[in-house]
Formats: structure tokens, C-alpha cells, sequence
């Protein structure tokens, strides 16, 4: 076979590289965003949501609707009303609390090469969370079952720029909710070795992750409480109100040393005030309520500021991400986690009822806000669809894409000497061309950014070749990362003495139900 010349190798690599089957992954990293915080709103403006949330959260308050939590509050300098529930927090406890925050902390993997950093610059991805379907293009919309979940836990392990397991990527609802979370936290152990979280719904189900997270890592109880290893994520019943199942997770992680997440639900229009400043107060307000509330049970322990606000469609009530609305949200949450100095969340959003280009702008949109405001955790970041009703197969492969490309973004230019590329201008001088010359010989393999699902063939040789547009690519390829995937290793004696207190469980009930 005659040698290909160094421009028919780079054609092909670049027309193949987005081919059916053709999946070119980064490695799996720890992501830093090196450029600066992009800040829309001055100091005097962030001042006044924070100063207004001080307000509101000594008038009118927040509910906390468990009795422990809100002897806990007591104890810790709240003021709690003659009703027992509502609690109200001056400024002087609020500055208190977050002054024995840590501004940054790790949590550690089974895999330690999978552990992560949250804080300082870093930018960690996790999958999609939550939703109560499952789809791709072959079977449609689905109700959430465990194989469907299970094949979303392989794809995670699978894409090394999905970095953590976000709780269940779609619920499986064909489980006994008693006994659910012991079969879905046993599968995100076996069937990955990179970071997961536990659901707060109720102390029960609480104690058993735990309890299944400390014999994972095979750690003593003591251990365990000064090694982070695993999440709780807590919504606020917005407006204004903690459930009880959410504060026992909050008071049982942090009790353990272990990383919460707050995340206030504050839809404009709906849960929060029309106004994007009136939403961005209560938001505040109720995370610095849970932030606090968390250094009451154990002043150091490891939290997060979730922010979520986004808008409602006006016409029809239905939730709307990857907004205008929603990008300025996420860009001064992330000013007012600066100011506060604690880690921040953010998520990759849309309202798409279809891996289609809807879901891929109003992404991206997510995605640059979470990158310009700093956000430290991305959730929901691959397979989110249909407002979080929905996790998509075919739009895990999608935002894999957008991520990695985001990464390559952030990857700093080299200005060395040999970068600089002067001998190869010389060379080459007016009116020739680059293709052969030994400064582009030496790199074009790794010169550029290689796609894992874009197409960059000619429209002859695509059209030839089945004219398979992009969300079908990545219904090929998801579908291809089934079939080859491989389980990571796990000693035998924990998978043991894991399944036995799965099963001694299982046999006591598993956690109650409401």
C-alpha cells in the first residue's frame, strides 16, 4: 500500500473522528478553570441580596419542619417561635456559621485515582439526577427502571468527563421504595469506582448509605469521619421551608464529617418572586440557612451552595432552564459564593422534550454559566432532558461532547518558543502552505481537539455513509459503551460484606415509607 502524504492522514483522521463507533476521550482529570470569574453585578448590588436575605431570614423566617433540627438550631443561637417550627437567624449567627466553613475540601473515591477536589478552581462534572423516565430513540419514554439505571451507571463509569454518579440518573420505580436505595447504592458501587451521592429521604435510608459507604472504603468509623466519601444534595422546600426527611440528611452527613449540598428550588414566578433580584434573594436566604444550619450540627463540616434559580413559562407554569433568566442567576450565585468564600453548585439544564437542538443551545447556555460563574460542581451534567423529567441516553453522548469541549477550552495556550512556530513561518514564507513541514509533522496527531460525536466529513462522504445525523451517532455510540463496558474491580470480602447487609437489611424492612 503506497504511503499516505501527511494531508491525506489528517483527512482522515478528521473525517473519521466523528464517525459511528469512534469515541475519542479525554482522560479522566481533575478539571481547573484557569480564567478569571465573570462578575455582572457590582459589589454595592451583591450587597443589597445579602443584605436582604439577612432580612428575611429573621422576618419571616424559615420553617424547619423536624424537631431535632429545630433543638439543634435552638442550641446553636437561632430564635425559634412559639409555633416550633419557625426559625429565625440573626446576622451575627449567620457571619458565625460561615466563618467555620471550609472553602474547600475532597471527597474521596473508591478508585482514589477518581477522587475530587471541590473549591479553589476547580470544575467537577457529575451525571444526571433524578428524574422519574428514562428514553432514547429505539424504545421512547420510559418509566424509570433498574436496568435503565444500572445502563446509566456503566455509561458514567464508562465517559471519563462524567467524573461522579449524581444519585439515581433515572429512579427505579419498579423497586419497593422501602429497600430501593440499598439495591441502588450497591449498583453505583459495583458497577462504578467514582463518587456518588446519597438521597435524603429520611434517616433510615440515610444511615444505611452511610453505613454501605464506610464498608466500601473499609474504614473504621472514625476513619471515616476524616476522609469525605460521599454527598447528601438537599433541595429546600421553597419558599422558606426544610422538610423533615432533607435536615435528618443534613444532620447525619455532618454529624459524620460528610459533604451537603443546599440547594434552595427557586423558580421565578412559582416558588420565588417574579424578579430575578426578589428570586435571588430568597434563594440566598435559604441557602444561608442550610449552610448554617449544617455548622450547627458540626461547626468545619464540608458544605456547598447549590443555586438553581431559574423561570417559569408564564403561559403555562412548566419550569424553563438554560435561560437569559437562568445564566445571570447562575453568574451572581457564583459572586455571592465568592463573597461568602464556600464551594459552589451549579447544573447543565434545559427544558428540551427531545435530544434535540433545543436541548444542545439551551445546554450550553447551563454549561457557560457554570464555567464564567465558577461553579465548582456541575450536576445534572449529562442526560438531563424534558426539565428533569427525563434522563436521555442519546444526550448523555451529547453533553459529553459539550463537556469535553468545554475542557479543551479551558486548557491553557502554550506561548514556549517552539509554539511560537517562527522557523515554520519562515520556512514556508507567502503564499505556500503548512500541511508539510516538520512543526506541523511533529503535532497534527494531537495538534487539535478530537470530537467524540461530531461529524466533520465532507457532505458527500457523510451522505454516502448513511447521512446519520448527530443524535443518532449518539444513539450508536451510547449503545456501543453498553456492549464493551467493563465492571471495575472490587475486593471480593467488601462485595461480600456489602451484599450481606444488604440482605440483613432487606430482611428488617428496609427504611419506612410515608
Amino acid at each position: 500500500m503506497a504511503r499516505r502524504s501527511a494531508r491525506e492522514r489528517m483527512r482522515a483522521r478528521r473525517g473519521g473522528a466523528g464517525g459511528v463507533g469512534a469515541f475519542h476521550q479525554l482522560p479522566f482529570q481533575r478539571i481547573r478553570n484557569p480564567y478569571p470569574p465573570f462578575e455582572i453585578v457590582s459589589a454595592d448590588e451583591l450587597e443589597s441580596i445579602h443584605e436582604a436575605s439577612l432580612e428575611v431570614l429573621r422576618d419571616p423566617g424559615i420553617n424547619f419542619l423536624l424537631p431535632d433540627a429545630v433543638e439543634i438550631a435552638r442550641t446553636g443561637g437561632a430564635e425559634i417561635d412559639a409555633d416550633g417550627q419557625r426559625v429565625r437567624f440573626d446576622r451575627e449567627l449567620i457571619e458565625a456559621c460561615l466563618a467555620t466553613i471550609p472553602p474547600a475540601f475532597t471527597v474521596h473515591a473508591r478508585n482514589p485515582e477518581h477522587s475530587l477536589v471541590f473549591g479553589e478552581r476547580y470544575l467537577n462534572i457529575a451525571a444526571v439526577s433524578s428524574p422519574p423516565n428514562a428514553s432514547d430513540l429505539d424504545r421512547g419514554r420510559r418509566s424509570g427502571n433498574f436496568e435503565d439505571y444500572c445502563n446509566f451507571l456503566r455509561l458514567t463509569q464508562s465517559v471519563n468527563i462524567a467524573q461522579m454518579v449524581s444519585g439515581h440518573a433515572v429512579e427505579p420505580v419498579d423497586i419497593d421504595p422501602a429497600i430501593r436505595h440499598l439495591d441502588s447504592v450497591l449498583a453505583a458501587i459495583e458497577l462504578t469506582d467514582k463518587l456518588y451521592r446519597l438521597y435524603s429521604l429520611g434517616r433510615q435510608r440515610i444511615l444505611d448509605g452511610l453505613e454501605m459507604t464506610r464498608i466500601m472504603r473499609g474504614m473504621t468509623e472514625s476513619e471515616f469521619e476524616r476522609e469525605a466519601s460521599v454527598f447528601t444534595f438537599v433541595n429546600v422546600n421553597s419558599p422558606l421551608q426544610f422538610d423533615a426527611p432533607m435536615l435528618w440528611g443534613m444532620i447525619e452527613l455532618a454529624r459524620r464529617n460528610q459533604p451537603v449540598a443546599i440547594t434552595p428550588f427557586t423558580l421565578a414566578g412559582a416558588m420565588a418572586p417574579v424578579s430575578l433580584a426578589g428570586a435571588l434573594v430568597q434563594q440566598n436566604a435559604e441557602a444561608l440557612a442550610g449552610l448554617a444550619f449544617v455548622q450547627m450540627v458540626r461547626p468545619g463540616a464540608p458544605v456547598m451552595y447549590g443555586g438553581f434559580t431559574s423561570n417559569v413559562d408564564m403561559r403555562s407554569g412548566a419550569p424553563a432552564f438554560g435561560t437569559p433568566e437562568y445564566v445571570k442567576a447562575t453568574l451572581i450565585g457564583g459572586q455571592l459564593c465568592r463573597r461568602y468564600r464556600v464551594p459552589y453548585r451549579s447544573s447543565n439544564v434545559n427544558a428540551s422534550n427531545a435530544p434535540d437542538v433545543q436541548s444542545a443551545y439551551e445546554s450550553e447556555m447551563s454549561i457557560w454559566a457554570a464555567v464564567l460563574g465558577h461553579a465548582h460542581l456541575m450536576h445534572h451534567g449529562l442526560g438531563w432532558l424534558e426539565g428533569g423529567l427525563t434522563a436521555s441516553f442519546e444526550k448523555f453522548i451529547i453533553d459529553a461532547e459539550m463537556l469535553q469541549s468545554m475542557v479543551e477550552v479551558l486548557k491553557p495556550v502554550s506561548f514556549d518558543e517552539t509554539e511560537l512556530a517562527l522557523d515554520a513561518i519562515r520556512d514556508v514564507g507567502p503564499g505556500g502552505h503548512f500541511f508539510g513541514t516538520a512543526h506541523t509533522l511533529e503535532r497534527y496527531e494531537s495538534a487539535f481537539y478530537q470530537p467524540l460525536l461530531s461529524d466533520w466529513r465532507n457532505f458527500e462522504t457523510w451522505s454516502e455513509a448513511g447521512a446519520v445525523d448527530a443524535t443518532w451517532r449518539a444513539n450508536a455510540m451510547f449503545k456501543e459503551l453498553l456492549r464493551s463496558y467493563e465492571a471495575p474491580p472490587l475486593d471480593e470480602a467488601v462485595r461480600e460484606e456489602l451484599r450481606a447487609f444488604v440482605s440483613k437489611r432487606k430482611e428488617e424492612g428496609g427504611a419506612p415509607t410515608w
